[in-house]
């Protein structure tokens, strides 16, 4: 079968597109505006790329059209498949009715760390032998793609969205995957573009219990006032929680090692490169899934102290003149503020240069806006983009808001004063903290080459 995927740069869709072919599909895809290292991937992968929406694409006459949810009626192609009235599903649709099936499905949900932990359980898992399947939003070093399928092996790791769908299928993608093993690893209030309230995103999650068999479980940790919310709408699986005494839960040893125990019994410690508390949770919540499918936690423990990371969560993209440079995927303000806290906790009193893009929609919006200055605070200097005009425009003004921080805050509306305001306050040992979830105009390279030619 061809498969034609529209808004094939996408985390999830590019990740899909490595299945299919795996699968023994023919696929083909197109996108506009794309960035590594999704479309890197893809073209290391084989796979061809279209760039933009026309509607002559129709001349490919594939054998299915795969919709991403960056597609929205209007779009040129899209319109031209309804007008044709070709076939055309969504991403989750076809991945639950065509790969999911008959595999055992370990689901990775929550507002944060989905792609951290799903590649922390996909590496755990390929380090004891189980050869998972998986699909993550994101390309961790060891696993080197995004998305891997064999049919022949039982074990599928998918990162589980609670973003909508499609255009025409409101529903979070996740309610698409049937778990088995599901894991609720946090909730807040996000989205606000197609989410009114958190009680919207609890009934969502309430839909995934919903469709996880008894025989199942269901890993959550404790002190989450709204996935206990969720869970009291009733949990149908066996119900593990982590963070209690009692059961999993881990103590903290050095800002880069910990130790793992389940009750009185310890499993040894983890010594990596990872920090930040969050982290040490999303460990946890990894090693209990990997034990419900038979994997020893101490084998766990191990793989996990030889955990890299994810592209894009913390990696160093250079170090210039003694200024190390990091790009991160932070931008939801607790996500912002506990990659600030880790970064923080590693390098002490060194000088951290937070470089910000409020680029989300509902960071867009404004919705959480009011949160940035205390997110922000562990931060030496900040330094946020915002465009004035066209798609990526900001509906407030970051001087406004974040004026509580002072004399530390700038706020910038084009790249090149950006980055010769971050060069110009670069010292030698400073950590410049780059977060955005686009790819922020190649601000990273920018800001090394420019680093690079500072006098």
């Amino acid at each position: 079968m061809h498969l034609h995927i529209l808004g094939i740069c996408g985390t999830f869709m590019g990740s899909l597109a490595l299945i299919a072919r795996a699968a023994g599909h023919r696929v083909t895809g197109c996108d506009a505006g794309v960035y590594p290292p999704m479309s890197t991937q893809l073209e290391e992968q084989g796979i061809a790329l279209i760039e933009g929406f026309e509607a002559d694409q129709l001349a490919l006459k594939p054998d299915l059209f795969v919709i991403g949810n960056v597609v929205t009626r209007g779009n040129p192609l899209m319109e031209a498949i309804l007008d044709a009235g070709l076939p055309y599903t969504s991403g989750p649709q076809w991945l639950g009715e065509h790969v999911l099936q008959g595999q055992h499905v370990l689901a990775v949900a929550g507002t944060h760390g989905k792609t951290t932990t799903s590649s922390m359980l996909a590496w755990v898992l390929h380090c004891a032998g189980k050869r998972p399947n998986f699909l993550i939003g994101g390309v961790a070093p060891g696993l080197e793609v995004s998305g891997r399928y064999d049919p022949a092996q039982p074990l599928f790791v998918i990162e589980a969205d609670e973003y909508d769908t499609a255009f025409f299928d409101k529903r979070s993608k996740f309610v698409h995957y049937r778990p088995k093993t599901a894991i609720l690893n946090n909730l807040e209030y996000d989205h606000a573009d197609i989410f009114p309230d958190l009680a919207a995103i609890e009934t969502q999650f309430h839909h995934l219990v919903r469709t996880i068999a008894r025989s199942g479980q269901v890993i959550a940790p404790t002190a989450e006032d709204a996935l206990d919310r969720v869970l009291a709408r009733g949990c149908w699986a066996e119900l593990v929680r982590t963070g209690e005494v009692s059961g999993w839960h881990t103590i903290e040893i050095s800002p880069l090692s910990f130790e793992v125990k389940r009750g009185h019994t310890s499993y040894g410690i983890v010594q990596w490169t990872l920090t930040g508390a969050h982290n040490r949770n999303n460990a946890l919540v990894a090693l209990a899934a990997a034990a419900h499918v038979g994997v020893d936690v101490r084998a766990s423990v191990e793989a996990l102290s030889a955990f890299t990371g994810v592209k894009r969560r913390m990696e160093v993209r250079g170090i210039v003149r003694g200024a190390t440079v990091y790009d991160d995927f932070a931008h939801h303000p607790t996500a912002i503020r506990t990659t600030l806290d880790g970064l923080r906790a590693q390098v002490g009193s060194q000088r951290i240069l937070a470089v910000l893009e409020p680029r989300s929609n509902t960071m867009k919006l404004g919705t959480m806006a009011a949160r940035l200055p205390q997110a922000l605070e562990p931060a030496d200097l900040v330094f946020c983009f915002g465009q004035r005009d066209g798609k990526q425009a900001l509906g407030w003004d970051p001087a406004e808001v974040l004026a509580s921080l002072g004399i530390r805050m700038q706020a910038h509306h084009e790249i090149d004063s950006l980055v010769e305001a971050v060069v110009k306050a670069a010292q030698p040992n400073d950590h410049i903290l780059v977060m955005s979830n686009g790819g922020f105009a190649g601000v990273h390279a920018r800001l090394l080459d420019a680093l690079s030619g500072k006098q």
